[in-house]
Order: C-alpha cells, then sequence, then structure tokens
C-alpha cells in the first residue's frame, strides 16, 4: 500500500515519517516521543518495557541499529488534551522530540471544547522548532469501543496528519469474536500486556508503510520534509484559544499565600505529578494571585484516601462566579490529577483568584493539593 492508499483508510500522509526514517536509516541521532493519558503512560502494563510506547519505540531501534535513539514517555494518566496542551513543552517539546504519537482519544470527551484543545496540542507539536513528525493515535475502551475519534479525526485531518484507530482495527476485532474484551483489558479500559501489543501493532503497521515510502527516493524530490523547521499552518478550525496555554504553578507563578504553603519536593518525572503546587490544611489557609487570559482551569487533587478537604475558589471577587473544589474522589483506581474548568472564551484580560479551605479532612485524608493554574 502505497502513500495514497494510506491516506484513503486513515487520513493523512506518512511522508514526515518516511522522512525521519531516512534520517535513522543514515545514522542520525534521533528521539521518539508519546504524549497521552494512563494509556501511553503504560497503565496495566506488567512493566514499562510491556507497554505499546515502549513496544514502538523499541521497532525504530529495531529497524534501523545504524541510528541513536533517545525515549520520551510523556504520559500522565487521567488526564485530558486541555493539559496536555499545557504541559507539552516542558513534559516533551523541550527534548526537541523528532516523531511524537499524542493520543487522548479514551480522555477528551466528544464536544467541541475538546475538538479545541486537541486542535491547540496539534497546532503547538506542529509549531514546535524542529518540527516533530505527528501520528494521532485514537485508542478506544475495550467494553464498547467509544472514544473522541471524530473530533480529534477532524482536526487530525486538517492538519494532514496519519492516524491509527483501536476502534476500527482492535474493537473491531473484539467485536466479530476474534478476541475477548477480557483477554485483552480486565477493566475495559487500559490494556494488558497483550493488549498493548495489540495496539502496539496497529501503530507498526502505519511505521512500516511510512518505511517502504522512505525506501521510494523519488517520492521526495530534492527536499525532505519533517527535516526543517515548521512552515505556514492552516487555517484552524475552531476558535484555537488554547494553542499557547501555558501552566502556572509554584514555580513560576507570583502567589500570595496566607496559610497555603508551597510544596518543597521536586517533580522527578512528567508522571510525578502531584508537585510543584501548594498544600492546604486548615479551614481559612487561602492563598490568592491574578492570571491573565481568556480561558482559565485549575488543577487539583481529588484523592481516595479518607474524607478530603473543600475548598472554595472565587473569580474576580464575584460570589456568583465561585466554584467548590471537592478533593475527594469516588473512584477507587488511586488519586485523581482533576483540572476544572473556570472560564472559556471570556473576557481577555487580568483576572482576580481567591481559593480557601472550607471545609478540613478527617486524619485519615492528605492535605488539599493546588496544583497548578492554566490560562489560554
Amino acid at each position: 500500500m502505497g502513500d495514497t492508499g494510506w491516506r484513503e483508510l486513515h487520513g493523512g500522509n506518512l511522508r514526515e515519517l518516511a522522512a525521519c526514517m531516512r534520517r535513522a536509516d543514515r545514522g542520525e541521532k534521533l528521539t521518539i516521543g508519546f504524549l497521552g493519558g494512563s494509556i501511553t503512560q503504560g497503565a496495566a502494563a506488567s512493566s514499562g518495557e510491556s507497554c505499546y510506547a515502549r513496544l514502538v519505540y523499541r521497532w525504530w531501534c529495531g529497524s534501523f541499529p545504524r541510528a541513536e535513539f533517545s525515549y520520551v514517555n510523556a504520559g500522565i494518566g487521567g488526564t485530558t488534551s486541555h493539559f496536555g496542551v499545557a504541559r507539552a513543552e516542558e513534559d516533551l517539546l523541550c527534548r526537541r522530540p523528532d516523531v511524537v504519537v499524542v493520543d487522548f482519544s479514551v480522555n477528551d470527551e466528544t464536544s467541541p471544547f475538546f475538538q479545541e484543545t486537541f486542535e491547540g496540542l496539534v497546532r503547538k507539536l506542529l509549531g514546535a522548532k524542529p518540527r516533530p513528525a505527528v501520528l494521532v493515535l485514537h485508542n478506544a475502551r475495550y467494553d464498547d469501543g467509544s472514544n473522541a475519534q471524530e473530533i480529534h479525526g477532524e482536526a487530525a485531518d486538517h492538519y494532514g496528519l496519519p492516524r491509527v484507530s483501536i476502534r476500527d482495527t482492535v474493537w473491531e476485532k473484539i467485536k466479530r469474536g476474534t478476541y475477548r474484551r477480557e483477554e485483552l483489558s480486565a477493566d475495559g479500559l487500559h490494556p494488558n500486556d497483550k493488549g498493548h501489543a495489540l495496539v502496539a501493532d496497529e501503530v507498526i503497521r502505519a511505521l512500516e508503510e511510512a518505511k517502504k515510502l522512505a525506501a521510494a527516493d523519488e517520492c521526495f524530490g530534492t527536499e525532505e520534509p519533517g527535516s526543517a523547521d515548521a512552515g505556514r499552518l492552516p487555517a484552524p478550525l475552531t476558535a484555537n484559544a488554547y494553542e499557547g496555554a501555558r501552566r502556572i504553578d509554584a514555580r513560576n507563578g507570583g502567589v500570595r499565600l496566607y496559610g497555603f504553603v508551597k510544596d518543597a519536593e521536586e517533580e522527578k518525572e512528567a508522571w510525578d505529578f502531584f508537585r510543584n503546587g501548594w498544600l492546604g490544611r486548615r479551614k481559612g489557609d487561602r492563598l490568592e494571585l491574578e492570571l491573565t487570559g481568556s480561558s482559565l482551569a485549575v488543577q487539583y487533587r481529588k484523592s481516595v484516601r479518607g474524607k478530603a478537604p473543600k475548598a472554595k475558589l472565587i473569580l474576580d471577587g464575584e460570589e456568583s462566579r465561585s466554584f467548590l473544589l471537592d478533593g475527594k474522589f469516588d473512584e477507587d483506581w488511586g488519586d485523581c490529577l482533576f483540572l476544572k474548568p473556570l472560564l472559556h472564551h471570556g473576557t481577555p484580560g487580568k483576572h482576580r483568584i481567591q481559593v480557601e479551605i472550607v471545609e478540613e479532612g478527617d486524619g485519615n485524608a492528605p492535605p488539599f493539593y493546588l496544583l497548578a493554574f492554566i490560562c489560554a
């Protein structure tokens, strides 16, 4: 199957991936990056070596033994493209990846909001210098095949990106009876080792098509795509308020603390995300700051441990624009990095934020942990 056939089946083209493979075949250094949620992080895999991202990375190493490869896994469980676009620079793009596999299809909802945040992420990746080759992965739930493929696919197709759908491949085989859901996932969402291997196989199928294209020198002419800095992108599909999203935390925020304290422990990896925030323990503890933007959100910890504290956030001093931040998490899979939108396409400019503990937790609960704010 050539590039045209791949476009008809999956959308996008493979020329930028093929260009990276030509570089790898010459023995150059390349960084292979992954950005996504818990499946990308490797949830339910028996080890980091068994997750789909690592298996795909090993394909690169085995396919191009002359090259020198680096691996960056920037997957964080329970997170959406809203958080992904705000952290893409510090968790991934600062490592100057040559190839990026991006997937938020089981965490994003099928809504205009998440199409806009996902498009912002795609534009941020494609606007990086040097520009990486981007492949969009649509993971899917194993119990019903649901994902955000339609809205993500529209954005990917708009920028000509290749994409791989687990709903259209692995899930279809579950529907036909080739696999039982329990063979691939214990909870219907996170693949086990066999499921991760099948996800990797589908990504590798795309890479093998790109490898065939890389061998056809005449497909490129005198210039190789993907090897130069990003050119102009097409006009966005959405209002695109999130391409420039940024994260404000204890490392860069001018926050006034009245009882809240700064977390002194440093973040070690992207997945070590309960770091660089602020902790509040007692009723009346509060913090205040100003944020600039037209779209704002707050990140805080929802905990499965004990009766967690609650905080109240007030936007611009208006009681009618207050939000209850409940630190209790009703799921059982672990503490959650929760992201709550406060303002979407609001009035641009400076906005005042006050957060105050209004209810203390019990003796079994951790303190209220405010991780960051996202401004766009």
